[in-house]
C-alpha cells in the first residue's frame, strides 16, 4: 500500500470522527428542546435517553457479525448517512413515535459507526507502526466543539432543530461520503485479514479482554459525570452564577481536544502504559479536586485536570485491544465497544442517586476510584499479543506523515 493512499485513508477517517463528533454533540446539547418539541414527560426521558446508548450497544453486536462478511469501512460509509438522516429525523417529526423511530434508528447506527471508525483507526496505526489513534479522536473533540457551539447558536437564536440541525447536514453528509472514496483498512486490508473473518469470533479471550471493558466502562462513567453534573455541579454545590455553570464543560471539551491533539507523541515516546497511567492519576486528582473545592473556579480547575486527564484513555483502550488480538481486533474492537455505553448508561444515575441520598461532593469521589482502578489493569495495556487465533501478526511499519 503506498504512503499517499495512507494518508489519504487517515484524512478521511479523521474526518468521519470529525462528523461524528459534530453530529452526537448537536443530539444531546438540545435535549431540552428535543423534550418540549415532542412534549415528552420528565418520567418519560430517561427511557428515551437509556434507548440510545442501549440500541447502539446492539449495533455494536451486529458489527461484529457484519465485518465478518463485509469490510468495516463498507459499514461506516453507508452508517454515517444514517446517523445524519436520523439527527435529522430528529428534528423534522411532530409526534412522539417520530421521535421514538429516529432516535432508534440513531442509536443503532452510532453503535455500528463507532464500532467500524475505531477498528479502522486500529487498522491504520498498525499500518503505521506508531501511535495515532488519539489524533482520530482528537478530531471527534474538535467535531464536539463545533457541535456544541452550533447548538449553542441554535438555542440563542431559538431556532427549531429542524432549522438547527438542517445546514450541518446538509455540508456534512455528502462530505462524509464523499471523502469515504479514500477510506482503506491498512494493514489488514493489504493481508487479506488473514482470514479474521472466519475465525476472529472465536479468538477472542473475554478473560483476556475484560480488564480493557473494564477500563472502557470507567472512563465513561468519568466522562458522563461531566457531561450531565458539571453544571449542576457548579451552581448547586459550589454556588456559581448560572452563566458560569455552562463553562466546565466547554473547558473540559477544549483540554480534551488539547490533551489528545499531543497524546500521541506521548505515547511514542513514553508508551501507552505510562500515558494511561498518568492520565488516570491526573483525572482522578481532577475529580479531588472537584468534591473538595470550596469555590467555582477552583471546581473548574478540577474539571479541567479531568479533560487531560481522561481524553487519553478511551483512544488507548482500542489500541490496546487490537495490539491484545492482531488477528482478530475487529471482533475484539466490537466487543470492546459496547462497554462504552455501560459506563455511560452507569455513570449519570449512578452520581445522581448517590447525590441524591448523600452528597454531590461525596458522589464525586466514587467516578474517582472507578477511574483510579484503571492503574490496577495499566500493564493490559503493554500486553503482548494473545497467542492464538491469529495472534502472532506483527505490525508494519510504514514511513508515512
Amino acid at each position: 500500500m503506498t504512503d499517499a493512499r495512507l494518508r489519504h485513508g487517515r484524512a478521511s477517517l479523521a474526518l468521519s470522527f470529525f462528523v461524528q463528533g459534530v453530529t452526537f454533540a448537536l443530539l444531546v446539547t438540545r435535549i431540552p428542546a428535543i423534550q418540549d418539541r415532542y412534549g415528552i414527560s420528565d418520567g418519560l426521558l430517561p427511557v428515551f435517553l437509556a434507548a440510545v446508548p442501549i440500541l447502539a450497544g446492539v449495533g455494536s453486536v451486529l458489527t461484529e457479525k457484519v465485518v465478518a462478511r463485509v469490510r468495516p469501512r463498507v459499514v461506516l460509509r453507508w452508517a454515517q448517512p444514517v446517523v445524519l438522516l436520523a439527527l435529522l429525523g430528529v428534528g423534522a417529526g411532530s409526534e412522539l413515535w417520530a421521535a421514538a423511530l429516529a432516535l432508534g434508528a440513531f442509536g443503532l447506527a452510532v453503535g455500528a459507526l463507532d464500532a467500524s471508525m475505531n477498528m479502522m483507526g486500529v487498522s491504520l496505526q498498525r499500518a503505521y507502526g506508531r501511535s495515532i489513534m488519539l489524533g482520530f479522536h482528537a478530531a471527534y473533540s474538535l467535531g464536539g466543539i463545533a457541535g456544541a457551539s452550533m447548538a449553542w447558536a441554535g438555542a440563542h437564536w431559538d431556532l427549531s432543530l429542524l432549522v438547527s440541525y438542517l445546514p450541518a447536514v446538509v455540508v456534512l453528509l455528502p462530505a462524509a461520503f464523499i471523502g469515504s472514496r479514500w477510506y482503506v483498512e491498512g494493514a489488514d486490508e493489504e493481508q487479506g485479514r488473514d482470514g479474521e473473518a472466519a475465525k476472529g469470533g472465536g479468538a477472542v479471550s473475554f478473560r483476556l479482554l475484560l480488564p480493557l471493558c473494564l477500563v472502557m466502562s470507567f472512563a465513561y462513567i468519568g466522562d458522563s459525570t461531566v457531561s450531565n453534573w458539571s453544571a449542576k455541579y457548579l451552581q448547586d454545590v459550589l454556588g456559581s452564577s448560572e452563566q458560569l455553570a455552562t463553562v466546565p464543560y466547554n473547558v473540559y471539551m477544549v483540554t480534551t481536544l488539547l490533551g489528545r491533539a499531543v497524546g500521541d507523541l506521548g505515547v511514542r515516546r513514553f508508551g501507552a502504559v505510562a500515558v494511561v497511567r498518568g492520565g488516570t492519576v491526573l483525572a482522578a486528582a481532577g475529580f479531588a479536586v472537584v468534591a473538595v473545592a470550596g469555590g467555582a473556579w477552583t471546581g473548574m480547575l478540577g474539571f479541567t485536570m479531568l479533560g487531560l486527564g481522561l481524553c487519553v484513555i478511551v483512544p488507548q483502550t482500542f489500541a490496546a485491544a487490537g495490539r491484545m488480538f492482531p488477528g482478530a481486533s475487529d471482533t475484539a474492537i466490537a466487543r470492546l465497544n459496547i462497554f462504552n455505553y455501560v459506563g455511560f448508561l452507569v455513570g449519570s444515575p449512578l452520581v445522581g442517586a448517590l447525590g441524591d441520598a448523600w452528597s454531590y461532593r461525596g458522589a464525586m469521589l466514587v467516578p474517582m476510584v472507578l477511574v483510579l482502578a484503571t492503574l490496577l489493569y495499566a500493564k493490559s495495556f503493554g500486553a503482548e499479543p494473545a497467542r492464538y487465533g491469529g495472534g502472532h501478526e506483527r505490525p508494519r511499519t510504514a514511513d508515512v506523515g
